[in-house]
């Protein structure tokens, strides 16, 4: 019998769909939703690039990231009335900037710039790791509209894995990321790459052997969410 509050095997994700054109006026949307964790993810064309890339002939692509104010348990205060982004607000979102980067060649999109907004309905764990994973798919509709889809250059997506009393598991869900030992995020790509990997350790230092399990389950859910990218993106075609 699992040890995991979910009931789910270890290396499991949990259920996962990707809707497309779910905002009516973006020009890329993808509703992804990971178990209880729901992220709007829309991308949106802009004629212009940031001043550091004028004249370079070369375009940008970024990102903004935010949970609406009952996404999670108890209310959250809206960003805007604080007056400033959190920490982890702005460092998640340049992950995600990151990431999406990683996949597309910037001389071929020419100068315009496409920013992913990645908005939080429902949290239960993983919230950069489905915006990632959404945001592509966003993005790839926007390209294709553009009749610049040759610009996309790959696939990335991104899952969290975690030490818990199961052991490694996949997809960590909020009961399981909030008592983990150890919690890591995966940005990987279709063809093997490494964009990103976050980690941290609770209680102890984790060892080598069990970072290389960690990693063969985000290479497992990973492959998994390739195929839920590719088949949203079949349905919209």
């Amino acid at each position: 019998m699992s040890e995991r509050p979910s009931g789910r095997a270890v290396d499991a994700l949990r259920s996962v769909s990707i809707q497309t054109g779910f905002s009516t006026h973006a020009e890329g949307s993808a509703l992804i939703r990971m178990g209880g964790t729901e992220v709007l993810c829309t991308a949106s064309v802009e004629t212009r690039v940031p001043p550091f890339l004028r004249g370079q002939g070369q375009g940008w692509v970024t990102a903004e990231y935010g949970m609406l104010p009952r996404a999670t348990h108890t209310r959250g205060s809206r960003e805007a009335a604080r007056g400033k982004q959190s920490g982890r607000t702005q460092e998640i979102q340049r992950l995600i900037g990151r990431s999406l980067r990683a996949c597309v060649d910037l001389k071929a999109l020419g100068e315009c710039m496409v920013t992913l907004d990645c908005d939080v309905l429902n949290a239960d764990g993983g919230t950069r790791c489905a915006s990632i994973t959404g945001a592509w798919v966003a993005l790839a509709l926007a390209l294709e509209g553009m009749g610049k889809s040759s610009a996309l250059t790959g696939q990335v997506a991104a899952v969290s894995c975690g030490l818990t009393k199961a052991g490694p598991v996949l997809d960590l869900d909020y009961d399981e990321d909030s008592t983990a030992q150890a919690d890591t995020n995966f940005v990987l790509t279709a063809d093997g790459g490494i964009v990103e990997i976050q980690g941290t350790a609770e209680e102890r230092p984790f060892r080598p052997e069990e970072f290389q399990a960690l990693f063969g389950l985000a290479q497992k859910g990973t492959q998994e969410l390739f195929e839920a990218q590719k088949n949203a993106l079949r349905k919209e075609g």
